[in-house]
């Protein structure tokens, strides 16, 4: 299941790459290797930077996020469950 989303989010980055987001509440760790994500956008008008990996939680549930930079923010803005 796909849930289409736009809620601001913390991401942690090392080495250029994420390795942890705090989305609704909740801390995931970053469990695969994110793939930059270039085209197609993600978001109407969309020239930013974007990622996609898996995170899981503290409880091991994992989940699949797409997170785009818009300015200096980072939005979660596809989540596959």
């Amino acid at each position: 299941m796909t849930l289409l989303n736009d809620s601001l989010t913390t991401v942690w980055f090392e080495g250029g790459v994420p390795y942890g987001l705090i989305w609704e509440g909740r801390h995931y760790r970053v469990t695969d290797t994110p793939t930059h994500l270039d085209e197609p956008p993600l978001r109407e008008n969309d020239h930013s930077q974007g990622w996609r990996f898996q995170g899981t939680d503290d409880d091991e549930l994992s989940r699949m996020f797409d997170v785009v930079r818009d300015g200096t923010d980072w939005h979660v803005v596809r989540v596959y469950t």
